[in-house]
């Protein structure tokens, strides 16, 4: 309540705290998890491997990675220049399925809210 005429009252209205407790036993939850992990742990073991090749194969093959390939540039240059591209592809990737995985965390939010019985 103002305490003057003309004062402005800085209330906002009483925040809805999810019931976390709730959400993280959904099945909706859970699914997310599971598609999220799908996801993530197959693009970091490829990246895993792509990336620790690199100086495995300029340790064992070194004739091969001093191959040239275009002019002065050799397969290990190549190879090390590629590992940019493909960290930059990988984080398209994440980029684009994050917004079907954020779209689902808000529907699975907006839905906990929706229920009776939170917080």
């Amino acid at each position: 309540m103002p305490k003057r005429p003309g004062d402005i009252e800085n209330s906002s209205p009483p925040k809805i705290t999810p019931n976390w407790d709730r959400i993280a036993a959904s099945k909706e939850f859970q699914n997310l998890v599971a598609k999220k992990r799908q996801f993530i742990f197959p693009v970091f073991a490829f990246f895993f491997v792509y990336f620790f090749s690199l100086p495995i194969l300029i340790g064992y093959a070194p004739k091969l990675m001093s191959t040239p390939i275009i002019g002065p540039v050799t397969a290990a240059y190549a190879f090390a220049l590629s590992q940019f591209l493909v960290g930059w592809l990988i984080a398209a990737l994440y980029l684009h399925a994050s917004k079907k995985f954020d779209r689902q965390a808000k529907e699975i939010l907006a839905q906990s809210n929706a229920e009776p019985g939170g917080k």
